[in-house]
């Protein structure tokens, strides 16, 4: 089961959720590296656009990734990806910011060919009515990370089988131009490192999503 196969499970959830509310409704998709987070948030929003009338954006939470002169500064470089290489606080400010309905915000996004965030890239203007929002970390329950799960209206989890997640995450760090040994190796003491955090929080989501390829 590809990332786009559980779509239609994701909008049973999600369509009558938002249509028994008044206003925007701010949906979580959370889920360890590689589940196919990005694929689903992106058809999701999409879906809604376009067959049900509700308008939506899709918000990516790697947009607050520090940049990589900073990891440097912090020693952090070999540990991106983890919670504390993000701007926390700055998430959870663009989430209040996104729930309180103003006129125009602009949320980051992050360059998979720069391998940076880049700023002012996604503009959510205030008649959105579902914002789609999707990250590693929106059920953390520690530091600034504890403040997410509140400011989502519902969270679906997507999990996926170890050894699909990892291929991915290998063929991610081959295209970055490591080598296969260094790509392993990243995976499996980086983000696998992740993966365990995230799992951790796997019972706070509302819906569980489970991908079998």
């Amino acid at each position: 089961m590809r990332p786009l196969d559980v779509l239609p499970p994701a909008l049973a959830a999600v369509v009558p959720f938002v249509r028994g509310r008044q206003g925007r409704s701010i949906i979580g998709i959370c889920g360890p590296p590689a589940a196919g987070k990005s694929t689903l948030s992106s058809a999701l929003s999409e879906a809604l656009n376009v067959h049900d009338g509700l308008s939506s954006v899709a918000v990516p939470m790697d947009g607050f990734h520090l940049s990589n002169a900073e990891l440097e500064r912090l020693g952090l470089t070999d540990r991106k990806g983890a919670p504390e290489t993000f701007d926390a606080a700055g998430f959870v400010h663009l989430l209040r910011r996104l729930h309180a309905g103003e006129d125009l915000v602009y949320a980051p996004s992050y360059s998979r060919t720069l391998h940076e965030s880049i700023g002012g890239v996604i503009p959510v203007s205030s008649d959105v009515r579902v914002i789609v929002v999707e990250g590693n970390y929106l059920l953390l329950d520690h530091g600034p990370w504890s403040s997410v799960r509140g400011l989502l209206d519902l969270v679906l989890y997507l999990d996926a089988p170890d050894r699909v997640r990892q291929d991915s995450l290998v063929r991610r760090q081959l295209a970055k131009g490591l080598d296969l040994p260094e790509a392993r190796d990243w995976v499996f003491r980086s983000d696998e490192r992740n993966a365990e955090v995230i799992a951790g929080t796997r019972d706070r989501a509302d819906l569980i999503l489970s991908r079998s390829s």
